[in-house]
């Protein structure tokens, strides 16, 4: 039986039968001796005495990861779980790391901000969360800036760069399903922590993993003079520099478009409309009955903007009746934001809108060798033909926008000026004011790109059509399968990997000839003359690039977030081709021999995205 922190056996996990695993045993007294949630304890408590060995293996004998938005898990109890108990020991682990590299942590801080998620059955909140990350930190005389409310994602590294923070921890779960929660965190350059970062942090989680006694005081909160509410300050400042990334305020002002606003039940509402009002337009139309947060996503199948049609059905009723050119989407974080384009489409327009008024303010071309753009390896090269054409850089990065943030960090350093980038599923930045998505800034953004197309009496349907006219024709298709069976995702892949013999990967997919294969997981690139990546290895993660004769490119990955495999394809025609209908079809056929060849969804039961 596991010691209790006072050294003497648990009285209540004493009483608790064995489930016949020695290990698992261990872990079980290690959890009911730890855990000062009553409502978890009894979860816990309840699968033991109910024998649910194969729950509870799946609950204790496995840590959570930091994948590409941070640690992400459903909440409940469980080692493998968010709850108090793991956002302590992730806490504590994080103080441990921070303590060792950052010399001045306890002059420097962290910052904590939270969304709007919560779960009655677990007494999980993201704020409860938050508030014992911060417990944790201040126990130890470092300072924390903890948010008095919830904040979008982005105002969190934001704060960390304002006041040169050590680092910054975002409770949320972004547009994940609303049982789960995460734990995001920021390095003190504000971008997400990447290798080695993450791996040395949950090593210190390990090696501390008994919450220290005060860790569990949330009182410190009210009661700690370390700890300060930024809201305000940041919100403030966030808001006035919002003016380095709007071009026509004047414009705006006059503009007689009208715009929808739907923030999913999470925290977008207020902060996009002061966003609206900073660039001179008035607030947009909320639908009412998405604008106050609500945990349970009440009016949506899926808190997810990417799905589409299926849950903007009360915006689109809004705007038909308030006569509303545009709706505009943020995520229940307010991170990623959608227009009704998908995200490669709308990638196209705010990269040309960025480009177009980086040129109006630098006349000589001289100047655009100093811009950049970046993008995510399995995101539309809309971006590339633009560089290609302008003369500017443009690179590509892992997916993931931890990755993207780095890269600015690094690109800055060294005079670069990235005013655009992009991830395909709805994340991006204009400019470089956070290094993390940031659908605030984009809403408004992008309202102020449709009032000035308004004004050449064109929309922004049109603008695309003449983006893709001059820089060619980029169409995409993006969806995914849902596999919860991490076996059957390891075989596909290793199928895949071996489909001609040992190490020997596919030929051709139907009837269409494959010319190259970048495999990121393995670390090997067939178009390379020493057949290796030059993107970082990503050993955790199943990431598959094929190149056709015909010119498509097609990605099959697992999500980093959710128990999906994503699979991407486009067709990158060269300007001036025009026949569009034959290379949508053409992209059709070989997304589908992609899905029913390399990954046999019949086979291995995988269900299809259903909208």
């Amino acid at each position: 039986a596991q010691m209790g922190s006072n050294g003497d056996l648990d009285a209540h996990s004493q009483c608790l039968s064995s489930t016949g695993d020695l290990v698992l045993d261990k872990a079980v007294h290690q959890w009911m001796a730890w855990d000062k949630n009553p409502q978890t304890w009894k979860q816990m408590e309840s699968l033991v005495r109910e024998g649910r060995v194969v729950e509870l293996r799946r609950r204790l004998c496995s840590r959570m990861t930091f994948g590409t938005a941070g640690l992400r898990a459903e909440m409940g109890a469980g080692f493998a779980c968010i709850n108090d108990l793991t956002v302590i020991q992730s806490t504590q682990g994080m103080y441990k790391y921070l303590a060792k590299y950052v010399p001045d942590l306890k002059k420097r801080g962290l910052v904590v901000g939270f969304d709007t998620r919560a779960q009655t059955s677990s007494g999980c909140t993201s704020e409860r969360l938050a508030r014992l990350t911060a417990a944790v930190m201040l126990c130890k005389d470092v300072p924390v800036y903890l948010f008095s409310t919830y904040v979008p994602t982005p105002f969190v590294p934001y704060a960390v760069m304002k006041y040169g923070a050590a680092a910054g921890v975002m409770i949320t779960a972004s547009h994940n399903r609303k049982e789960d929660n995460g734990y995001k965190v920021y390095w003190h350059n504000g971008a997400q922590i990447s290798s080695p970062h993450d791996k040395e942090i949950l090593r210190c989680i390990e090696e501390s993993s008994e919450p220290w006694p005060e860790s569990w005081n949330e009182d410190l909160v009210e009661s700690s003079l370390l700890r300060r509410d930024p809201l305000e300050d940041v919100c403030c400042s966030y808001m006035e520099e919002l003016n380095t990334i709007c071009f026509h305020r004047e414009l705006n002002t006059m503009s007689p478009l009208k715009f929808v606003h739907s923030s999913f039940h999470g925290v977008g509402h207020n902060y996009v409309q002061r966003a609206f009002q900073q660039f001179g337009f008035p607030p947009p139309i909320p639908v009412p009955e998405q604008k106050d947060p609500d945990p349970d996503f009440s009016t949506v199948s899926c808190p997810n903007p990417e799905e589409g049609e299926s849950v903007l059905e009360l915006s689109l009723r809004l705007a038909e009746r308030e006569e509303a050119r545009i709706v505009v989407a943020t995520d229940p974080d307010a991170d990623p934001v959608k227009c009704m384009f998908t995200g490669n489409e709308l990638a196209a327009l705010l990269g040309w809108w960025m480009l177009f008024n980086w040129k109006e303010a630098h006349p000589d071309p001289a100047d655009t060798e100093r811009v950049c753009m970046l993008a995510t390896t399995v995101s539309s090269k809309i971006l590339k033909a633009f560089a290609r054409i302008e003369g500017f850089h443009f690179e590509e990065t892992l997916p993931g926008f931890k990755w993207i943030g780095n890269r600015i960090h690094e690109l800055t350093k060294t005079g670069k000026e990235v005013i655009f980038s992009f991830e395909e599923s709805i994340g991006f930045l204009c400019g470089n004011m956070v290094l993390d998505k940031d659908g605030v800034s984009t809403a408004a953004v992008v309202a102020e790109m449709a009032a000035y197309l308004h004004t050449k009496n064109l929309s922004m349907n049109q603008q695309l059509i003449n983006v893709y006219e001059i820089y060619g024709y980029h169409i995409s298709r993006t969806s995914y399968v849902i596999c919860n069976d991490p076996p059957t995702i390891h075989r596909i892949f290793s199928r895949l990997r071996n489909s001609g013999g040992s190490g020997v990967y596919p030929e051709s997919c139907g009837d269409y000839c494959i010319t190259h294969i970048r495999d990121v997981t393995t670390g090997y690139d067939s178009s390379q003359p020493d057949k290796k990546c030059v993107l970082p290895l990503s050993r955790n993660s199943q990431m598959v690039t094929f190149t056709f004769q015909n010119g498509i490119v097609a990605t099959l990955r697992t999500s980093g977030t959710e128990p999906k495999i994503k699979y991407y394809t486009e067709f990158c025609a060269a300007p001036g081709e025009r026949d569009i209908s034959s290379l949508e079809e053409e992209l059709r056929k070989v997304t589908a021999a992609l899905v029913e060849e390399f990954l046999e969804p019949d086979k291995n039961s995988l269900l299809h995205r259903s909208v």
